[in-house]
């Protein structure tokens, strides 16, 4: 075995470093702090010393360096001067260590560099070394004395509006065509919302975050990369909003400008609003004007107008409009603010505190539409067919309102004026705050995340960030949601209705009944299209619903899957629905101790926030039609025999929805909806019903809040009526079963007991 200091062992030792030592000075070579003749000589001088050098003589050697370098460590520490005075003395020991004299480099030559590297300035993402050019001359502008930020803030309203609403007689000589400008002339029940030119929808997505299920949104964007992103609702659901696109529904483009899309989005929202309109609507359109910022508010003037015309085509009265705008200084802009100024009760221009105050960006606040606005939502309307009549040519349209009828009205004017100088003194500032920041990058701004954390406190936002939504299976799910209820409820099978079982429906007004068209199941909805049904069996498993239809997230129902009808014979067209007999949570809300006909209010107001009229290929959600029970008559009224197809021609019984659509009925659910030991009657002398409580004897008109029949009691305590075979039901069918509870037989009952 070679010991180390064998030549043979030390050769390639000292070859090694030989060339490292080599590579080291060739590198340093291109060192400013030497000149080439004295490192090829300090190079050449190295090679002889490391060739002639042994391994004693290395170890003497490194023993005086280590002394030598001790003692400049400690002499270094001790007379450093006041230039290195701010580093500790652990660090200067480890640059002494490292050969390290005052005015000199590092290196074997002192070759290095003899400044010490600047600590970097670098803020935020931006590359290092990045020179922003344009800010290098002075601003005679003191930002230091902005107004200080609150989430409070106050907001400036224009005075009320006395003039009248001008009519379309008044207003036909208001357009004003001249030479478009190339330059700014500067003289011159639901809650039903929409959100117009606001992709991807981060608007509805608070709104509906907000209000849940109790709100319907409708929405219009132009379609391409800034389209709504309902897949990315990740606080509120998707499922309550409903994107239209003008004229050919969800295949339109959704271009605000064409009269015809402005036309199809105001129809299609005042049919599904009962010809009311929306209770609010907000457009935040905008498009990239790089190159042109300072014609912004020329080149935006159609899509302002659009704007205005679309809340006043679908706003109700009373309702209210908030619209995005930038500069507001041509008669132009300022025109259509006077309309919206006449047409609502109050108006305000208002820039928010989130909005960034280096720029043009302000809000029109507009509340309470007032009565009588037909006239001018005819005019603007026609002013847009103008704007695009004269699109590709060179006259543009410049006043929509006169300029005297505007100065005539002199605290609108005063308002407008007060409004554009506030917020071009606060634009300066925060101008020339940007430039002493870029110019100082020493400075910052410790208020913004205080103001943040304040805003969010004061809306009531919680401080994280949104995630998507955490995926569960049907089971788990249902067992969150039901909270410790007996599983074994949801087992329960209805008591057949039989002549030994009629008298189990008195007192008559305790119940309500629903004809029923298919099996009951319970439904459960995770989220979009993630929709199961389960038929309360504990041994059965949660199965997929094949049915194209979408539900909000934390969703239980109680349910029919039933196949309606349209028509007869070889024209009639089957299309599955779902059929909601009873609520349990609508969207993470719990309803089951509400009283039965509160829960089928709310079911019914659910089914129309999440109602698509706009899709009518996904399968449609109904609630069952719910009756008296001492007003069945008026469902034997809805019975028709019909021809069925795939029936041979022959006739079958059919009961006809609020819908005009068909199915075959299977009986009728009777749910009694009064908690014992509580009971109602029928007070002969004042006309109306009360309720009377079997133990205490006591009697009110009021609903005392333990006679509700919460969910558990109404599913445990139902009758079933089967319509089978050997049962008439209607005066078509065959004979009656003698053996089996007939149409007159409950009636007669149900009179007799409620007379």
């Amino acid at each position: 075995m070679k010991r180390r200091t064998d030549p043979e062992c030390t050769a390639p030792i000292k070859k090694q470093k030989k060339r490292v030592a080599e590579l080291a000075l060739s590198l340093s070579s291109t060192s400013d702090d030497e000149p080439p003749s004295s490192v090829n000589h300090g190079a050449k001088a190295s090679a002889t010393s490391l060739s002639g050098s042994d391994s004693e003589t290395e170890g003497k050697q490194r023993s005086s360096d280590s002394f030598d370098d001790a003692f400049k460590a400690d002499s270094l520490v001790e007379g450093t001067s006041s230039r290195y005075s701010m580093y500790n003395s652990v660090s200067q020991k480890l640059m002494a260590k490292m050969g390290f004299r005052e005015g000199e480099g590092l290196g074997k030559y002192s070759q290095g560099r003899k400044d010490i590297v600047e600590a970097s300035n670098q803020k935020g993402r931006r590359g290092l070394g990045l020179t922003l050019r344009g800010f290098d001359q002075e601003l005679n502008v003191d930002w230091r004395d902005e107004p200080e930020p609150s989430a409070c803030e106050q907001v400036s309203w224009f005075p009320e509006c006395t003039t009248e609403i001008p009519d379309t007689k008044e207003m036909s000589d208001w357009m004003v065509v001249g030479k478009k400008p190339l330059v700014k002339d500067r003289e011159a029940e639901l809650l039903y919302f929409a959100d117009v030119c606001a992709g991807p929808g981060g608007f509805s997505e608070y709104v509906l975050w907000r209000k849940k299920w109790h709100a319907k949104g409708f929405g219009m964007t132009l379609k391409g990369p800034n389209d709504f992103k309902l897949e990315d609702f990740y606080s509120a659901s998707s499922e309550l909003f409903e994107p239209y696109y003008g004229e050919g529904g969800i295949d339109g483009d959704g271009d605000i400008t064409r009269p015809e899309n402005i036309s199809a989005f105001r129809n299609f929202v005042l049919d599904n609003t009962d010809r009311k309109g929306v209770h609010f609507l907000m457009a935040d359109g905008g498009f990239s004007v790089e190159g042109q910022e300072n014609l912004q508010e020329i080149l935006s003037k159609q899509l302002l107008l659009c704007q205005f015309l679309m809340a006043l085509s679908i706003v109700r009265t009373g309702g209210h409009f908030i619209c995005k705008t930038f500069d507001l200084f041509t008669p132009f802009s300022v025109g259509l603010v006077y309309l919206l100024y006449c047409c609502f009760e109050r108006v305000c221009l208002f820039k928010p505190i989130t909005s960034r105050p280096a720029n043009s960006e302000r809000y029109v606040v507009c509340k309470g539409l007032k009565v009588g606005i037909d006239d001018v939502r005819d005019y603007l309307f026609a002013v847009n067919i103008k704007l695009n009549q004269l699109r590709n040519t060179d006259s543009d349209v410049n006043l929509v309102v006169p300029l005297e009828v505007i100065k005539g009205d002199h605290e609108f004017t005063d308002y407008m004026i007060r409004s554009n100088e506030s917020h071009c003194s606060l634009q300066i500032k925060a101008l020339a705050k940007i430039h002493a920041f870029v110019q100082d990058t020493t400075l910052s701004e410790p208020r913004q995340a205080e103001i943040r954390k304040e805003c969010l406190r004061l809306w009531g936002i919680p401080d994280q960030a949104r995630v998507a939504p955490s995926s569960s299976d049907p089971k788990s799910k249902f067992f969150e949601l039901i909270q410790g209820t007996e599983i074994d409820i949801f087992s329960y099978k209805p008591t057949l209705l039989t002549s030994k079982t009629l008298e189990k429906i008195r007192p008559v007004f305790d119940y309500r009944c629903m004809v029923s068209g298919s099996e009951q199941k319970f439904l459960i909805g995770l989220g979009k299209s993630q929709i199961y049904t389960w038929d309360g069996r504990q041994s059965d498993r949660w199965v997929k619903l094949d049915l194209k239809t979408e539900l909000p997230r934390d969703t239980l129902l109680s349910v029919e899957i039933v196949h309606e009808l349209k028509g007869e014979g070889k024209a009639q067209r089957k299309i599955s629905a779902i059929h909601i007999l009873d609520v349990l949570v609508l969207n993470g809300t719990d309803v089951r101790e509400q009283h039965f006909n509160q829960r089928i209010q709310l079911a019914e107001k659910f089914v129309k926030a999440v109602s698509k009229p706009s899709r009518p290929d996904m399968n449609p959600i109904r609630v069952k039609e719910v009756y008296r029970l001492e007003e069945m008559e008026k469902i034997f009224v809805r019975l028709e025999m019909k021809i069925i197809k795939g029936s041979s021609g022959t006739p079958k019984l059919s009961y006809t929805g609020r819908d005009d659509r068909h199915f075959v009925p299977m009986g009728l659910y009777i749910v009694r909806t009064v908690n014992e030991p509580w009971t109602m009657g029928f007070s002969k002398s004042f006309k109306r019903k009360f309720f009377y409580n079997k133990k205490t004897k006591d009697s009110t008109f009021d609903l005392p809040a333990d006679s509700i029949a919460p969910f558990h009691i109404c599913y445990y305590g139902r009758l079933f009526w089967e319509w089978g075979d050997g049962i008439r039901v209607h005066d078509s069918q065959k004979p009656q079963d003698q053996d089996k509870l007939s149409k007159e037989d409950v009636l007669s009952f149900i009179h007799m007991h409620s007379a």
